[in-house]
């Protein structure tokens, strides 16, 4: 699990990119009511999901290493890290057939994809931490 585990730092820039790419694209949607804009969020939030869910295995990969210390902080990024990959998955399945006349369904798959778009925020702020520190974005 180790080898997985090293890729981890390559991977997960792009579940994050995905995925809040697909939440501010499904806000442009709301706001302008325009399918294609549904379509690229659709198309983001189940590649996000995708990417989401092979960034987390190699995560855990990293973690069980002895690559990094254990620690409360490492815990907490890979529990909202697992959160966030399994909400986007749930989002990307909702996605197929949200925008139908189901109202229901699409504010499911909203209410999914804005939140892994949050859990997934705030999983890469707590890696940004672990890596860099928590004084990084102080002046």
């Amino acid at each position: 699990m180790a080898l997985v585990g090293k890729l981890h730092p390559l991977l997960v820039h792009f579940p994050i990119g995905l995925i809040l790419a697909a939440a501010a694209a499904e806000l442009v949607a709301i706001h302008t009511g325009r399918a294609d804009w549904r379509a690229i969020a659709a198309a983001n939030v189940r590649a996000g999901a995708a990417m989401g869910a092979l960034t987390a295995i190699a995560g855990w990969g990293l973690a069980s290493s002895d690559l990094v210390e254990p620690s409360r902080l490492l815990a907490w990024h890979g529990w909202i890290g697992a959160a966030g990959a399994v909400g986007a998955i749930g989002a990307a399945l909702l996605s197929i057939g949200a925008h139908d006349r189901r109202r229901g369904r699409r504010v499911a798959y909203r209410a999914a994809l804005f939140g892994a778009a949050a859990l997934v925020a705030v999983a890469g702020h707590l890696g940004g931490t672990l890596v860099w520190g928590a004084d990084f974005l102080r002046p």
